[in-house]
């Protein structure tokens, strides 16, 4: 057939050229449905294939999650709805990191909306994933304005969803877990505020974004603020701290906290917030709101004072570490240094049981923060601290406090020292960026030749760290001539002034040097809560950190007492000297000398006796055959025998 159908086209050779002869008239008819192309409908489909293609972007990117990061999502989810403390936190604390350091070590986690059919799209475990989402890219990425954002949209709606609910949530989260969202909240807050404080080097669209009413909104200080007061007056924190200080019965302490207060999660949220508080309060600056807000909280580590549940290292190593600023700030430098070495202390007691949690690193960071903070404490204010203590400080920064005790020439020292040590200050408001004529001066300030303008590089005023730093740079400035005078009076039990003047510089008067003797005197002498000549060695027997209330309630109690070794009257224009010296601290110098004994009798222990049989070796007999005695094992030790310092046994 096809052979015929062939043959019947190849005899026809001019067919084609009749059909184009052929005038066939054609009408077309119209549609009805022609409108279903029109611009509207257009858009809808439009709308329609984005949609479609976000599905399949979706389905793409989740057939591309491994299959043990899925079952790791669905055991999460299901231990989060069972309220399986156990589950979840080694789902949190192992698992999360074990898969983060095998799969997403320098990328992001899948997204929520990617993960959601896992989990039947359950609102409340998504926003605790977005939790840890924004999180990890904080930590292991660099975010972008978009996640900055989007971040604090999720925190809004976790504690909205905490605060706002009919009643207390039925959700259990451990105690690391808690303290790490505050940590993060505060974290986040810190990081757009430094971000925003940099105009300079914002994008068109960055510009606009932080310009609009939402960008002025997000991480407001209001905000950051209103959310930490409410998780404490919601859980009554404070009332519990002071019911549980009163010795209050359990009964009791119900009726005071409420419904809300007698929840775990509640109530350790909201003794977190009080330590955020404080970290709040230091970034913004108002140190004296910041001691006043653990009033009831205390600094945890001193004597008779305990943390009313397990709480997490990093937030004991927090607390006393911005505690410790506010001191230095406001000049009670002795406080601030019995608080950075008795946390330094616990935290190198402790540091053995951290070293697998994946916040050892953050500790380990906050704690060398705390050693150059404690160099600074002993060039203004040299006091006897810990040994130990002392020991480390002096191994890392002996260098730079020499150069510092030699007064104006370190001060380039104690600024780079401060700068490394001290937080990342803020403000409490942002650039204007609603107002582009505003902002365009503070991009491009006045030139240096204009008469309005400052003469030098210095940093703006408006640079909080650097403001702190000015003022704690001019207290070091005070104190410049009192090393030089501490180091003459020294040799001296009497001094005429004229002749210490001689002593000095060269044209070096009297009265200056009388001046100068008056600024010593004032430095030797400062507000603490504690006497630290009578408290050293309880501190020290009892491995404290010296921040007990013996001084006051309050961490703003104190009195003046005199810290200084030396001291001297002037009767005219002579000086006398009077030097007190302290005695030896003999208890912590047999404990540790004893723990180094012990250290090295276990070390003679455990290792072999010289010229002993290797395990394989057969016991000789009495009569010499070669036969291992009946009962006695290969290679095991002798029941008998005189013992000797190594705890085995001499033959006899």
């Amino acid at each position: 057939m096809s052979a015929q159908r062939v043959a019947l086209w190849a005899a026809e050779p001019d067919l084609d050229d009749e059909i184009h002869d052929v005038d066939i008239p054609l009408a077309i008819p119209s549609y009805h449905t022609a409108d279903i192309y029109d611009e509207q409908n257009l858009q809808l489909d439009e709308n329609t294939l984005t949609a479609m293609q976000t599905q399949i972007a979706q389905q793409a990117a989740f057939s591309q999650i491994p299959d043990v990061v899925k079952r790791f999502i669905v055991h999460f989810h299901q231990a989060v709805l069972d309220n399986n403390l156990p589950e979840i936190t080694l789902a949190y604390e192992s698992g999360w990191n074990r898969l983060t350091e095998k799969f997403y070590a320098k990328t992001e986690w899948p997204e929520a909306e990617i993960i959601a059919p896992l989990v039947n799209d359950d609102q409340i475990f998504l926003v605790l994933y977005r939790e840890l989402y924004y999180r990890h890219v904080y930590s292991r990425l660099q975010p972008n304005i978009d996640d900055r954002f989007h971040s604090y949209e999720n925190s809004c709606e976790l504690f909205n969803y905490l605060l706002n609910s009919d009643g207390p949530v039925s959700l259990s989260l451990p105690a690391q877990w808690l303290w790490d969202i505050i940590d993060e909240f505060i974290y986040q807050f810190q990081s757009f505020a430094l971000f925003r404080s940099r105009p300079a080097t914002k994008t068109d669209d960055e510009l606009a974004m932080l310009g609009s009413e939402g960008g002025t909104q997000a991480w407001s200080s209001y905000s950051v603020l209103n959310v930490l007061y409410s998780l404490i007056q919601k859980s009554h924190v404070n009332e519990w701290l002071k019911a549980r200080a009163e010795s209050k019965t359990d009964e009791e302490i119900e009726r005071i906290v409420g419904e809300y207060g007698t929840r775990p999660l509640y109530r350790q949220l909201g003794y977190f917030s009080l330590i955020g508080l404080l970290r709040v309060h230091v970034l913004l600056g108002d140190f004296t709101l910041a001691l006043k807000v653990m009033e009831q909280v205390g600094l945890g580590l001193g004597v008779g004072q305990k943390a009313p549940f397990t709480a997490p290292t990093a937030a004991h190593v927090s607390t006393a570490y911005h505690a410790g600023v506010c001191y230095l700030i406001l000049r009670r430098v002795t406080d601030a240094a019995r608080v950075f070495t008795g946390c330094l202390n616990w935290v190198m007691r402790a540091r053995q049981y951290h070293t697998r949690s994946y916040q050892y690193d953050q500790i380990n960071k906050t704690a060398d923060r705390m050693y150059a903070l404690l160099a600074l404490c002993n060039t203004l204010a040299p006091t006897r601290l810990d040994d130990n203590v002392m020991n480390i400080v002096r191994e890392r920064y002996g260098d730079q406090m020499t150069r510092m005790g030699r007064g104006e020439e370190g001060l380039s020292t104690f600024e780079e020292i401060f700068l490394y040590a001290c937080p990342k200050f803020i403000t409490a408001s942002g650039p204007p960026y609603d107002d582009p004529t505003t902002l365009a001066q503070l991009i491009n300030p006045p030139t240096p030749s204009s008469p309005t303008s400052p003469s030098g590089p210095s940093p703006p005023v408006s640079d909080p760290t650097h403001r702190h730093l000015r003022a704690l740079t001019a207290h070091f400035m005070s104190l410049t001539p009192v090393p030089v005078l501490r180091s003459l009076l020294k040799l001296y039990t009497s001094l005429d002034a004229r002749k210490l003047a001689g002593f000095l510089d060269a044209g070096v008067d009297e009265e200056e040097v009388l001046s100068w003797m008056m600024v010593m005197k004032n430095a030797g002498r400062c507000i603490g809560r504690v006497n630290i000549t009578a408290g050293a060695d309880k501190d020290e027997d009892k491995g404290t950190n010296g921040t007990s209330s013996s001084g006051g309630d309050s961490l703003l109690d104190g009195e003046w007492m005199s810290i200084s070794d030396l001291n001297f009257v002037i009767d005219e224009n002579m000086i006398h000297i009077a030097e007190s010296t302290v005695g030896r601290r003999y208890a912590g110098w047999f404990i540790r000398n004893s723990e180094h004994a012990a250290r090295v009798l276990d070390g003679v222990r455990a290792s072999p006796l010289p010229g002993t049989l290797p395990f394989s070796a057969k016991v000789q007999g009495k009569d010499g055959d070669g036969k291992i005695e009946k009962g006695a094992k290969e290679g095991a030790p002798r029941s008998s025998g005189q013992k000797v310092a190594w705890g085995g046994v001499k033959a006899v």
